[in-house]
Order: C-alpha cells, then sequence, then structure tokens
C-alpha cells in the first residue's frame, strides 16, 4: 500500500473516459489499497482512479465521521436520482478551490464491490453528492464544470468532495 500522486486540473487524463475493469487482479487489488490510503492522507471523502492517474471505473469514498468505513465501487452505474441538493463542493485535484454544485439529494447506485460481486447502494445527501462528483471522473468531469457563479477559496477542509 502507497500514498500516490494525485493529479491536478489541466492534467489531461482527467478529461478522459476511464475503461471498465473485467477482473480483480493483484494490481487492481492493490491500486484500491493505495487510493484509499491516498484519499484518507489528503483528508478527502472520494477519489477515482484517473485523479491517481489509472483510467480504470474504480472509487472510493468514505463519508464516515470517524473515516474508517470506505465504499469500493467498480464499474459503478447510477441507477436512480431524485431530489436535489446545493452546496459547496471541493476537489483533490483542484486545491485550495470550492464552488457551488446542484446535485441530487439521493442517488441508487449499481456496481461491483472489492470481491466483483454486484452489489447496490443508496445514498443522500453528502453520500449522493460524493457518488456523483468521483462516477463524474470515470466520465472525465470534473466539477468546476458544474459550478454555478464561479470557484472561491476553500475555506474549511471538511467540505473537500473528493
Amino acid at each position: 500500500m502507497g500514498i500516490r500522486k494525485i493529479r491536478k486540473i489541466g492534467d489531461d487524463i482527467l478529461t478522459k473516459r476511464s475503461r471498465e475493469v473485467k477482473e480483480m487482479d493483484h494490481r487492481t487489488a492493490t491500486l484500491i489499497d493505495d487510493m484509499l490510503d491516498t484519499m484518507y492522507d489528503a483528508d478527502g471523502v472520494g477519489l477515482a482512479a484517473p485523479q491517481v492517474g489509472i483510467l480504470k471505473r474504480i472509487v472510493v469514498i468514505d463519508v464516515s465521521a470517524e473515516a474508517n468505513q470506505p465504499i469500493v465501487l467498480i464499474n459503478p452505474k447510477i441507477l436512480e436520482m431524485s431530489g436535489e441538493q446545493t452546496g459547496d463542493e471541493a476537489c483533490l485535484s483542484v486545491p485550495g478551490k470550492a464552488g457551488q454544485v446542484t446535485r441530487p439529494n439521493y442517488v441508487k447506485v449499481r456496481a461491483k464491490n472489492r470481491e466483483m460481486q454486484e452489489i447496490e447502494i443508496e445514498g443522500t445527501e453528502l453520500l449522493a453528492r460524493a457518488l456523483c462528483h468521483e462516477l463524474d471522473h470515470l466520465e472525465g468531469m470534473l466539477y468546476v464544470e458544474r459550478v454555478k457563479g464561479g470557484l472561491h477559496d476553500a475555506g474549511n477542509k471538511e467540505q473537500e468532495e473528493d
């Protein structure tokens, strides 16, 4: 396990669509462990594989207050969305900045877990926001493309989404 370099806005890899994961192998398992270590080290609540330079459809999320309840999603797809929430959003790939983004308040996602078993996860509020934010990364989109009113300096590290 280790800490990987987080790619920053302007890096071409962040604009590319990620590829599906076909099987769990040692390299993919190591990537997941490294992504978790990197996310926790950077005080983020989510991280997508493209943010560490790997174009695989993998995201890790942990919105728990204790930061010890990680969610690993492989090949995630949104099944349902409803409601609306608008709030500050930030990103480890856009350090020091935040912006107002409107997202669904409820999201249901189907994915494979670390054991490559199909799972469904439902989230509201921060988890719904994190799911949408991370899945955007897999499509090559940064949250700054969704910001209304421009970016501002991030005042609170706890608001960082990913």
